[in-house]
């Protein structure tokens, strides 16, 4: 048995008496301890093996109920499988085209195997139509439990993470037993986790690495106990995470950037001081998208309203090909800014400090970026030059990693596909740089754009493009044109309120210009003002440039 299962296990029969998950908030709250949810799942793993899985099988989970998913990927650990949490329909989905893209994930994956929960089960009739194979997971509730865990080694697979790129396209990171222990474990030890008395609260979706790993298979594999609500619930009212927050006692929470912005725009707004009360939270980990100081700001200013400490602000830099988690920032530190003249940075590759209030530098001439930490534990950070060169201290390069939370590979549609090189390191794609062995992330290499010798970082125009009034947070891209030639270009599209009324649009769209030329010292060439739900997303919820610039081209060149 790997130490994962093994851990998991035991954890259910001590610990996990008597701490749990709450599920079904805010309507109708259900608790059931770890124990519980490991009863269960040895009926769907005794489900499963029954309907013949193998050890190393892949199954395919289609659900968005917590209460459900929690003891399913239990139950395929303990047969022997992996987990692939499909990409989940939405209400505009096309859903032929959603079976057309399912069965190519999994035939990528080797799955012949679906199981399914609420609120999907009406898809049934499209699985058949298509025929993919499926068992409600309900029908394994009912079957016989599994009598001892299936044993697997730890170079098993355990989950295939469905990357957050075009499901036209699918790619799956493969991370092993061993890969989920060593992770899990050094964020539990990171974050000095008590697992007695934590409570963590949680709206993150399931299909993405921060919600399935950091916020289901954390608390079930030590016992913390966990609040879990969908993103639907925190999207129809976002004021419920700081309620459960209050109600529950939370600890620890975890969010996109986009995601403070708001709920810090909406406690602003709460007239009664003691509406909710913040004061337990010690870690309020921000990471899955660049970190924007002002956000930030935003929320904790709201926040100390309510007790909360600004310096439960956790900065993290993670990504799936890691298992979940690179690097945490120390402790109650809070939020840490590098603030780096921006000259050197963008003509010459160098992180050069510059004091916030130095008058030598005006706001054009800075660009600001948040500490992310140091390495967790089993884990090396380099940074690499273009030239392959080894990058100092304070020198930008691509951000390679190194260690047990690595991921082997990639499953493709042409085949799987090794992540490391013959010493063990990943290329992220990530460019950054490190300051004393801290981690900082300044984009993504094949974002940057580049104008006259200078290399401009897309998140530095969307801020200044979402610091505007009436621009939705999180809803605002910086697009390249024509990349890679002597005219290359950018344009910025958002999404508006306004959208529809031409005379604010074009009131808003040269507030965002004027904006974004004071800002990085460039002006955009165009500005689409769109209405809300119009920007393409990834199933995790960030936007996508590349497929923005394509499907608005014609768009940005009408506003030119």
């Amino acid at each position: 048995m790997s130490r994962f299962v093994e851990t998991m296990v035991a954890t259910a029969n001590a610990g996990g008496r008597q701490r749990g998950m709450v599920t079904g908030e805010p309507r109708e709250p259900v608790r059931r301890t770890w124990f519980e949810v490991h009863q269960r799942a040895r009926r769907i793993a005794g489900g499963l093996v029954a309907a013949g899985l193998e050890p190393g099988g892949a199954v395919a989970v289609l659900a968005g109920a917590p209460e459900l998913i929690a003891p399913t990927i239990q139950g395929v650990w303990l047969a022997g499988g992996s987990v692939t949490m499909l990409h989940q329909p939405t209400a505009r989905t096309d859903l032929a085209k959603w079976a057309e893209d399912t069965l190519r994930v999994l035939r990528m994956i080797g799955s012949s195997l679906v199981v399914l929960g609420e609120p999907f089960d009406g898809l049934a009739s499209v699985l058949d139509e298509h025929g993919i194979a499926y068992r409600a997971i309900n029908d394994l509730l009912e079957a016989e439990p599994l009598a001892e865990p299936v044993a697997v080694e730890e170079d098993a697979l355990a989950l295939l993470q469905l990357t957050s790129g075009a499901t036209a396209d699918p790619k799956a990171v493969k991370i092993t037993h061993a890969n989920l222990y060593s992770n899990i474990s050094a964020m539990i030890e990171r974050a000095e986790f008590d697992v007695e008395s934590d409570v963590m609260v949680s709206w993150l979706p399931l299909f993405h690495d921060m919600g399935m790993v950091g916020f289901l298979t954390v608390p079930m594999v030590f016992g913390v106990e966990l609040i879990k609500i969908t993103p639907v619930d925190f999207l129809s009212g976002p004021l419920v995470w700081p309620e459960l927050i209050s109600k529950y006692r939370g600890t620890t929470t975890a969010a996109p950037n986009f995601a403070y912005a708001i709920v810090g725009r909406r406690l602003a707004k709460v007239e009664d001081d003691k509406a909710y009360d913040l004061s337990t939270l010690r870690i309020a980990l921000n990471g899955a998208e660049p970190i924007d100081p002002t956000a930030v700001r935003t929320f904790t200013e709201a926040g100390a309203r309510f007790g909360m400490p600004a310096e439960c602000v956790f900065p993290a830099y993670g990504l799936a090909e890691a298992t979940l988690a690179v690097s945490f920032a120390p402790l109650f530190t809070g939020l840490t800014v590098d603030t780096v003249a921006a000259d050197p940075l963008e003509a010459d590759n160098r992180a050069v400090p510059v004091a916030e209030d130095d008058p030598r530098y005006g706001t054009d001439q800075v660009r600001q970026f948040a500490m992310l930490g140091y390495p967790l534990s089993g884990l090396e950070v380099r940074i690499v030059g273009e030239d392959g060169t080894m990058r100092g201290d304070r020198e930008v390069g691509e951000i390679h990693l190194r260690g047990d939370a690595v991921s082997p590979g990639y499953l493709t549609v042409d085949g799987p596909v090794d992540t490391q090189d013959a010493e063990g390191w990943f290329a992220t794609g990530d460019i950054g740089y490190l300051v004393d062995g801290q981690v900082v992330i300044c984009g993504r290499k094949k974002d940057v754009i580049i104008l006259g010798g200078r290399n401009v970082y897309p998140t530095d125009i969307e801020r200044a493009a979402t610091s505007v009034p009436g621009v939705r947070a999180g809803n605002a891209v910086a697009v390249r044109i024509d990349a890679g030639t002597r005219r290359e270009r950018f344009a910025v599209v958002l999404e508006s309120t306004v959208a529809g009324d031409a005379e604010a649009e074009r009131a808003l769209a040269n507030e965002v210009a004027a904006r974004v030329r004071a800002a990085v010292d460039a002006r955009p060439y165009s500005v689409v003002v769109l209405p809300k739900g119009s920007l393409p997303k990834t199933p995790s919820g960030k936007v996508k440039r590349a497929a923005t610039a394509t499907q608005y081209r014609d768009l940005i060149d009408s506003r030119a």
